[in-house]
């Protein structure tokens, strides 16, 4: 059965690259929603992530007929998604400056706190409050998988910065969600 949908799967990139425009429709919604998420997750505003979304499949779709292996194009998208948010962030100037400029790590919260009792709109919520420099290391760190090499590469950032604004997003998630906790009791 596996064999059968990843054929269909296929089929669609292909015809796809052939310019079919149902097959492209198809595809976009094969991958829309979680390309969003990537998109929603790094730029922190709905509408925005909307917008660079649907730039992603209109460059994709540009490029398709270079896509060398079909069976790479879950990746694929993904890095034109995330490289689309990522030159969003830089036309905003992404700010990510050193942790112990601004913040202080020492006040961070011990490490055995209860997430499990958050659902996840409220760490959402608290991610979206982040500023754009720890929301975007979040986001490439814990969301997409990058090590803390890579993002400095990315953002053109040290590596240390990159560990300094992915502690720092912890550290003000966590303190928010333990406002909303002690606002509750």
């Amino acid at each position: 059965m596996k064999g059968d949908s990843q054929n269909i799967h296929k089929s669609i990139i292909e015809k796809s690259i052939a310019g079919n425009a149902l097959a492209q429709e198809q595809l976009y919604h094969c991958y829309a929603k979680a390309m969003y998420n990537i998109c929603r997750r790094m730029m922190g505003d709905e509408e925005e992530a909307k917008d660079i979304l649907q730039d992603a499949f209109i460059d994709a779709f540009d490029k398709l007929p270079s896509l060398r292996e079909i069976n790479t194009f879950s990746l694929w998208i993904k890095r034109i998604v995330v490289n689309k948010c990522i030159n969003a962030l830089r036309k905003r100037k992404l700010d990510t400056t050193e942790l112990h400029d601004r913040y202080d790590v020492g006040d961070e919260v011990q490490d055995d706190f209860e997430y499990t009792n958050y659902r996840a709109s409220q760490i959402m919520e608290a991610v979206d409050h982040l500023p754009e420099g720890c929301r975007t290391v979040l986001a490439l760190y814990l969301f997409e998988g990058y090590d803390h090499r890579e993002i400095g590469q990315i953002l053109s950032i040290s590596e240390s910065a990159s560990k300094a604004q992915y502690s720092k997003a912890k550290a003000r998630i966590r303190n928010q969600l333990l406002q909303k906790v002690q606002h509750y009791v």
